[in-house]
């Protein structure tokens, strides 16, 4: 995110998170007001994912879903990675999970970032 604001609400979001675990409801106060500067930033991925991810928050009172996959480090010669696929299996996950969706918030330049950001997208839309 671009917006200094923004960038405060979402460092706020992700320190009362770590303190004090998923409060959902003001993590969707929060994210509604972030969705505002990705509104005015024109930026459609992360005014989705806000917006996915409020909804999800109200609609299950917690956040189901885990960190995208990730490549195997060990790759035998002319194999293809294999990928990790992470679950939920704790409230930890649930905090890990979102907290690394805020940090991709934060950092949205990064090429990986975004790809992760359209995991997380399309994870939303298809629980």
């Amino acid at each position: 995110m671009k917006s200094t604001e923004g960038n405060k609400i979402i460092a706020k979001l992700q320190k009362d998170l770590a303190k004090n675990g998923i409060k959902v409801d003001d993590l969707i106060k929060g994210l509604k007001e972030v969705r505002e500067y990705a509104l005015k930033e024109e930026d459609p991925t992360l005014t989705k994912v806000t917006r996915l991810v409020y909804e999800h928050l109200e609609a299950n009172k917690t956040f189901n879903i885990p960190l995208p996959p990730e490549e195997a480090i060990e790759v035998e010669d002319g194999e293809e990675a294999e990928l990790i696929v992470n679950e939920i299996k704790t409230d930890e996950d649930r905090i890990e999970s979102l907290d690394y969706l805020l940090s991709l918030m934060l950092d949205r330049d990064n090429s990986s970032n975004k790809q992760d950001m359209f995991e997380y997208r399309d994870a939303l839309k298809a629980y």
